[in-house]
């Protein structure tokens, strides 16, 4: 029964890859240990019948394959992300309430460089997840300041709950592609294979902000009750970011 569902969902999931929509070149497991684990807190409990997180990381017309019950598509990954962090919730486990609020701000995929992916208008369960959004192709207009100002508010979700609060930083996407760029290439990577994320392994993650900046961020956030429990759930298996990215570096947008 277990290789059944996997081969329906791996048969699903090509279809939706395979689909002739005209979308950026895949970068959906950049992020893959981010993946892997919303996906486990997802299945917990997943009233809304959501085939695979995944699909919350795509472009509407693939996302729309393994929406589940989820009609508005832009508000998919956080349906996914709020789901995920109310099952980690109920467990008490501030790394998988962590990992879904990371989930919740990495970048979705769009149909070319430079476009934004549509922000979701309902308002998440959990206030944490509801606020903040997803980070936006880092050629759009105002991406830089956009990117960094979510990577802030994210940090201070994460602490709010008793998480590390520069874990915030896995959350950021890639160097800015070309928006003059026809086949949607970027400087993105798509590796399922690489369970450390790729975007970490070849060290194409950009830092939207420093760790000076999300430690003034946080300052006199409380992590409530949760704080005690960091010490007692797993930590996320991210890797560190490599310590040459941890001063930004001046974009061109």
């Amino acid at each position: 029964m277990v290789f059944i569902k996997s081969l329906a969902f791996f048969t699903l999931f090509t279809l939706a890859i395979a689909a002739p929509v005209r979308r950026e070149v895949p970068q959906e497991h950049s992020h893959e240990p981010i993946l892997v684990r919303v996906r486990q807190d997802l299945n917990l409990n997943n009233p809304d019948q959501i085939t695979d997180p995944v699909f919350a990381l795509l472009g509407d017309a693939a996302a729309a394959q393994g929406a589940g019950k989820i009609t508005n598509l832009a508000c998919l990954q956080q349906a996914v992300a709020d789901q995920a962090f109310t099952n980690a919730k109920a467990k008490n486990d501030v790394a998988g309430m962590t990992n879904a609020l990371l989930f919740r701000a990495i970048e979705r995929n769009t149909g070319q460089v430079g476009l934004k992916s549509a922000l979701c208008t309902e308002t998440a369960k959990n206030p944490e997840i509801a606020a903040i959004t997803q980070h936006q192709d880092p050629a759009s207009d105002g991406a830089a300041a956009a990117n960094k100002a979510i990577v802030l508010e994210l940090a201070k979700q994460i602490a709010s709950i008793g998480g590390d609060p520069l874990e915030a930083l896995k959350s950021g996407t890639f160097a800015p592609g070309d928006k003059n760029d026809s086949t949607g290439r970027g400087n993105s990577c798509d590796d399922a294979n690489d369970a450390n994320g790729c975007i970490f392994t070849q060290n194409l993650l950009v830092p939207d902000a420093t760790e000076d900046e999300i430690n003034a961020a946080v300052a006199g956030v409380s992590g409530g009750n949760n704080a005690a429990a960091a010490t007692t759930t797993l930590p996320l298996l991210l890797p560190p970011l490599p310590t040459t990215a941890l001063s930004r570096p001046s974009l061109s947008l």
